[in-house]
């Protein structure tokens, strides 16, 4: 597949941890990433009554994103800084326009996003936005849609209650694991220490998990959405 990348994510810090190896991977292989960050991740831990609340951390997070993907490659990043884990009250269609913006501002071949069945509220109402924007309509660019996992969202979400996430689609990611743990670190008040499954411990040994599944020495792991092969 060639053409531009679009990660679609939650949280700064979520296109990091769902595949920030891939993002480098393609930037690597000379195809232009971009991220669309919608939520600002932040005012949903400050305390009410805070004057301007949260806007320190904010501006500290979309800091933190800037050089995450600058680590990693990416041609732009863009922190819309929507209220944090309420994208649910946002009307669906709103959420879906933004998405559409910034889709065919870059044209991708490839969106990567977040799984359907993720615990965070925010993740869920991205996936469905992205869904929406994507629809495949005639000489529409995407041809690629990608579901990713978040640790400590995805898999926290009981196989009972939604979808699981059952892979099978999967990037090698041993030339640039490096490389998106150098990115995580950018956002180092958002870790958490072993054996919180967003550790850097833990991510590390779940992308050997994925690689070993598949035969190489890490991988990031995705749902397939979408794919159409076209004659051009």
């Amino acid at each position: 597949m060639k053409g531009p990348v679009v990660v679609i994510a939650a949280h700064p810090d979520d296109e990091v941890l769902g595949c920030g190896g891939a993002m480098a991977r393609y930037a690597r292989a000379g195809r232009p990433v971009h991220a669309l960050l919608l939520a600002d991740g932040e005012t949903s831990r400050v305390t009410a009554g805070t004057r301007n609340p949260g806007l320190e951390e904010i501006n500290a997070r979309k800091t933190a994103a800037i050089s995450a993907c600058e680590l990693l490659g990416c041609a732009s990043v863009e922190v819309l800084a929507l209220p944090d884990n309420r994208l649910d009250g946002m009307e669906l269609l709103d959420v879906v326009q933004r998405i559409e913006t910034f889709v065919a501002r870059y044209g991708p071949a490839t969106v990567l996003t977040h799984h359907a069945g993720d615990v965070n509220v925010d993740h869920r109402v991205v996936h469905d936005a992205v869904i929406a924007a994507c629809r495949p309509q005639p000489m529409h660019t995407v041809r690629e849609l990608l579901f990713f996992e978040i640790p400590s969202s995805t898999e926290w979400r009981p196989p009972a209650s939604a979808p699981p996430f059952t892979p099978n689609w999967f990037v090698d990611i041993s030339d640039t694991l490096d490389a998106k743990l150098a990115a995580l670190r950018a956002y180092a008040p958002e870790m958490r220490p072993f054996p919180h499954p967003r550790s850097m411990e833990a991510v590390v040994a779940l992308a050997t998990w994925r690689g070993a599944t598949v035969g190489v020495a890490a991988a990031e792991a995705f749902m397939l959405g979408r794919a159409i092969i076209r004659q051009d």
